[in-house]
């Protein structure tokens, strides 16, 4: 049988400029696309609108671009249908899938009320769902309704999901216990996360999905929506995350540093790989080198699964 054509994507979330930890997953997802001469996609992740601008997507490509990075799908050139803000179709049909199972429920509770003291939480900081609407009566249901617009919610059932990760190894999570029922749509309409992510990756034929480990624990419930939905399942590659010397994670809220900072500060493309190919276990010593000629270095099995904290001086130019 001849094995499937390897289909990868750089998603970001366009709420502002690439950090080095964007950088990071991005040229291990493209040197792990490009030495299986595969296809890859540029998929702007822009739900939330209020805090994700065409501006940031438009530094996202140039910045890619810089780093020496291409795609062959997707991004401004590929048009609307590689904006999730322009998908809400593709997620609404796949909502109305779920709702004929009778997985659906309109959830109420405020923010507030899910981040109560009290509430148990998550291993990324999240409220686990204390199934506060999961069972209201329609006259209960009507009766919110005229106070506040709900947000949609889905069932999960007391099952174990697991699977392998191509860089953390196995994984398992008890859905019920340690996911709970998540949102799906925001009471404001914007679809979660979750359930676009599963439409869009199995829409545009992607199999293989390399992303930072913060992300990990979301992979058993987009694995279980998968299977209600009849979709396939892409291979995972969860990467180590990049820390400040404080001991943070670097992100954009932040404002850590970026690459618009290090640009200007005067530092080569070829310096900054080099670099990050070296955290990525693929060179012995950061040295500069540009992005094309990793490829035939390049093995899942080079990249390590601790996390890396960055130095106060990243790069010496």
């Amino acid at each position: 049988m001849k094995e499937e054509p390897v289909v990868g994507r750089f998603a970001p979330s366009p709420s502002g400029r690439m950090h080095l930890g964007n950088a990071f997953s991005a040229l291990l997802a493209w040197l792990s696309v490009r030495s299986a001469g595969g296809r890859m996609i540029l998929r702007l992740e822009d739900l939330d609108t209020a805090r994700c601008k065409r501006a940031y997507c438009d530094q996202i490509e140039a910045d890619y671009r810089w780093l020496g990075l291409d795609w062959d799908e997707g991004g401004s050139a590929g048009g609307p249908q590689y904006y999730q803000s322009s998908r809400s179709e593709y997620y609404r049909a796949a909502l109305e899938v779920l709702e004929g199972q009778d997985l659906l429920y309109p959830c109420f509770c405020t923010r507030s009320e899910l981040h109560a003291a009290s509430a148990p939480h998550l291993s990324d900081g999240a409220a686990l769902y204390a199934g506060t609407c999961r069972n209201l009566t329609a006259a209960e249901v009507a009766e919110k309704r005229r106070l506040r617009r709900p947000a949609t919610r889905i069932r999960v059932p007391e099952r174990e999901i697991a699977f392998r990760d191509g860089v953390m190894g196995a994984y398992r999570e008890q859905l019920a216990e340690q996911c709970g029922d998540f949102i799906l749509r925001r009471s404001d309409g914007i679809y979660a996360y979750q359930l676009a992510v599963v439409v869009d990756d199995a829409l545009m034929g992607v199999n293989q999905v390399v992303r930072g480990r913060d992300l990990l624990s979301s992979t058993p419930r987009q694995l279980w929506l998968q299977e209600r939905l009849g979709l396939p399942h892409p291979t995972y590659y969860h990467v180590p995350l990049l820390y400040g010397g404080d001991g943070h994670r670097l992100s954009k809220r932040q404002q850590d540093v970026d690459l618009g900072a290090l640009r200007a500060a005067g530092v080569r493309p070829e310096t900054l790989v080099g670099q990050l190919a070296c955290w990525a276990g693929l060179l012995e010593r950061p040295e500069p080198v540009a992005a094309r000629e990793l490829i035939p270095l390049f093995s899942w099995d080079k990249v390590g699964r601790t996390d890396i904290l960055v130095p106060e001086r990243v790069i010496d130019h």
